[in-house]
């Protein structure tokens, strides 16, 4: 009985010691952990990769738009830039990450189009009317359009009867009178004085070719027709120089139907069976020449490239014949010929 009281006391005290140990309040209680907000991640935006594009006509021969994609793809290629091809050119086109773009014929309106887009160069490749400027650069025949006057004399009074050769020009202009002056010292050097065998009634004097005419600057392009059929019904021209600002697809269409042959400098859209050929620069070799600069962000510049002879019609043209034009535009470039006229 006494050890039974004794374990039960026993108890009873270590029962009250661990109660007394479980309501002391220590000195230094523990913190509670609380849950840490982890911060968001912070997206880095990838960047868009620069985009190069071409804007060639829809109706561009095949051959041809396939050389100039070629050309820009591999371009773009080199330096890591995307690559795409237009019909046309619009403001929805004009994204931020556009870097290069070059345009051929027709003009999309450039003048609106390139300050909506100032991270880009634009190169006009052989467009009327375009001026160097800003992020406008320009690749055409103005530094020397008098060669190209002085060769399309010379083709033209190559493949005539009779020299009846003829031209159109803009009115009131200085370049259309150089114009003038080195087609008619083109057709002089092929010829001489290039007497007809058979004059036409209206002439009375000797040499009764080249003829032209010459068009106003604001003159509605629906006239050009009539002022062809000048040269055509009264002058009886066959082959014909067209300045490049009057080249429309109108009059070209019109110049075909009546069998009248045509050379300028302006590659016709589409090339129609009267076109004899068309004096440009080397456009692959001036693309070539200004991409650093455009990559470059370098802009408003004009871009200088020899001429050549390109869209030739060998029916027109046969290669004897062309080969001798090309031995004469080559001399014409090295200086060896002179157009008689200040450029």
């Amino acid at each position: 009985m006494r050890k039974k009281l004794s374990l039960i006391l026993i108890l009873v005290l270590f029962l009250t010691g661990c109660g007394s140990a479980a309501t002391e309040t220590p000195d230094d209680p523990t913190p509670v952990p609380t849950e840490t907000t982890q911060p968001e991640p912070t997206l880095t935006p990838t960047p868009e990769i620069p985009l190069a594009l071409l804007v060639v006509p829809a109706d561009m021969d095949q051959e041809r738009s396939d050389t100039y994609q070629t050309l820009i793809y591999n371009l773009a290629q080199s330096v890591g830039m995307r690559f795409q091809v237009r019909n046309t050119l619009t403001e929805a086109d004009l994204e931020p990450a556009l870097r290069v773009v070059i345009v051929l014929p027709p003009d999309p309106g450039l003048a609106d189009l390139a300050p909506l887009a100032p991270q880009a160069q634009f190169l006009a490749v052989n467009i009327p009317d375009i001026a160097a400027g800003g992020n406008v650069s320009v690749l055409a025949n103005t530094e020397r359009p008098d060669i190209a006057a002085f060769i399309s004399g010379y083709i033209a009074a190559m493949i005539t009867e009779d020299y009846r050769v003829g031209l159109m020009i803009p009115k009131d202009d200085p370049q259309g009178q150089k114009t003038l002056a080195a087609f008619n010292a083109g057709v002089e050097y092929y010829c001489g004085t290039c007497n007809a065998f058979i004059y036409p009634a209206w002439c009375i004097t000797a040499p009764c070719y080249p003829q032209h005419v010459e068009i106003a600057a604001d003159e509605d392009p629906l006239t050009y027709n009539a002022y062809a059929d000048f040269l055509i019904l009264q002058r009886q021209v066959e082959t014909m120089y067209v300045a490049p600002q009057f080249v429309t697809p109108d009059l070209l269409t019109y110049l075909s139907s009546s069998g009248i042959l045509v050379i300028s400098d302006v590659a016709p859209q589409p090339k129609l069976g009267n076109w004899v050929a068309t004096i440009q620069p080397d456009v692959i070799q001036g693309i070539q020449s200004a991409w650093p600069q455009l990559v470059a962000g370098e802009g408003g510049i004009n871009v200088s490239s020899p001429l050549v002879l390109t869209d030739i019609n060998p029916d027109h043209l046969p290669p004897g014949k062309e080969q001798t034009a090309q031995d004469v535009l080559a001399k014409l470039q090295a200086g060896y010929i002179a157009t008689g006229v200040e450029p």
